[in-house]
């Protein structure tokens, strides 16, 4: 059995809020008694894709635990690479992954991270200056070619983007643009357990592609449903922050949600 923590959108920036709802979610996990086997984070490390915001975000999330991390819509990849990554420390014991090998800095960072009897493969759905998402070619092929590489494997694939609409316009809006093109790909492994995902800031549960797809919390927020609130952007602040506690038991995973009070 395999147990992997599951945090999303912690959204650093200049003020004290974010990090101390970031450390309260990371002195929550290093408490717990029973063994984790990773962490995984679904994106929006930086709220403005700072070099100081993810120099901030790279202390708090260092756990000492194998971790993997994608980017998000607030995320700028040149600076992800640079302050969190720093290039060749890809989060961890994760594997990163770029179709121009890196170059310019550009260009998508996909990561995988390999455990004893489960692979967790995030792949960046981020496109620059926008808040929707989208799977270039490159990563789709990489994506294809990293789970042909372990088929026996079960395996997570994730990213910040949900696949599918959740039932909240204001993330349906700006969900991932063209799914199909990941379905196909997913439908050619069938060691692919489930999809996770974060942009919600909402604990949220769908099926895509025949498979749970998992959104985790927020943890810098919480977004409500249109039954909850009338709002534009009807995001509760006040709520504490939020984590996904996923627990594999063969081909069978159990996600639970705990508030970090």
């Amino acid at each position: 059995m395999v147990t992997l923590a599951h945090i999303s959108d912690i959204h650093i920036d200049d003020t004290p809020r974010s990090v101390d709802r970031t450390r309260a979610v990371m002195r929550h996990l290093a408490a717990l008694p029973g063994p984790l086997a990773a962490v995984v984070v679904t994106g929006d490390i930086a709220d403005h894709g700072l070099v100081g915001e993810y120099e901030i975000a790279r202390e708090l999330l260092d756990s000492g635990l194998p971790t993997i991390v994608c980017p998000g819509n607030h995320d700028d990849r040149q600076a992800f690479r640079k302050a969190f990554l720093r290039e060749e420390e890809t989060g961890q014991g994760a594997r990163s992954g770029s179709g121009d090998g890196y170059g310019d800095g550009y260009g998508p960072v996909n990561q995988v991270l390999r455990l004893d009897g489960l692979t967790v493969v995030l792949c960046d759905s981020s496109i620059p200056g926008r808040p929707e998402g989208y799977l270039q070619d490159e990563t789709i092929a990489w994506l294809d070619a990293v789970l042909a590489e372990s088929p026996g494997v079960p395996t997570l694939v994730g990213m910040h983007h949900p696949a599918t609409v959740l039932g909240v316009p204001y993330v349906d809006e700006i969900r991932l643009r063209e799914p199909e093109r990941l379905e196909e790909v997913l439908r050619r492994h069938p060691q692919v357990v489930a999809v996770l995902a974060g942009h919600a800031h909402t604990p949220a549960s769908t099926r895509f592609a025949d498979r749970p797809l998992l959104v985790a919390p927020g943890v810098v927020s919480t977004l409500l449903l249109p039954a909850e609130s009338t709002l534009p952007i009807p995001l509760d602040l006040d709520l504490p922050p939020q984590i996904s506690l996923h627990v594999l038991d063969g081909d069978r995973l159990t996600t639970h949600i705990r508030m970090v009070v």
